[in-house]
């Protein structure tokens, strides 16, 4: 169990039934009331995201996801199939769970499966990946002293800005938590 005052974003908690991932979190302290905790949640399962307020005291369950590595192998009409590396299980996933996930996968890429009591609840990929540049306008000379960028599109289909001197079929790394340009490789 864990206390309101004990919660932080990135947190999963259970609550009434519920699985709730900790959004944004407040510590509030009146001058002459009590202190109360003001928790951004997002259901885990439904992708709803409400905002409630909780005494200090208040107790949650503290749930456990696991987290294991797997492979993405291909997609399957609306689904994307996804084998876990270790016992070689394979599940559908929905475009919806991978959401944001889809602009960086292609077939044979590592990713983690988030998974609780059995079920798959999302995916989790590595902070940086690899990339081929599909398509991007030839840089040009000129204003050098300010760092300039230009719109290209990554192998997947994703749309970045990376800097002038990056051309098409160069392979860049990509931060897939902010979706910017890291360097070239």
């Amino acid at each position: 169990m864990i206390n309101a005052a004990e919660l932080r974003s990135g947190n999963t908690v259970e609550h009434d039934g519920a699985l709730l991932q900790v959004l944004d979190f407040a510590h509030v302290k009146q001058g002459r009331g009590t202190a109360f905790v003001r928790a951004k949640f997002r259901n885990v399962i439904t992708g709803a995201v409400t905002e409630e307020t909780f005494r200090p005291e208040e107790k949650f369950g503290r749930a456990r996801i696991e987290r294991s590595e797997a492979q993405y192998l291909y997609k399957d009409g609306e689904n994307y199939v996804v084998m876990d590396s270790s016992t070689y299980d394979q599940f559908p996933i929905s475009a919806d769970m991978l959401g944001d996930a889809l602009g960086y996968l292609k077939e044979n890429d590592t990713l983690f499966l988030l998974q609780y009591d059995g079920r798959v609840l999302g995916v989790e990929l590595p902070t940086a990946v690899e990339l081929e540049i599909a398509e991007a306008e030839p840089g040009f000379k000129g204003d050098t002293a300010n760092a300039s960028f230009k719109p290209a599109t990554l192998e997947t289909g994703k749309a970045i800005d990376v800097p002038l001197f990056v051309n098409q079929g160069d392979r860049v790394r990509v931060d897939t938590r902010t979706g910017r340009y890291i360097e070239r490789v």
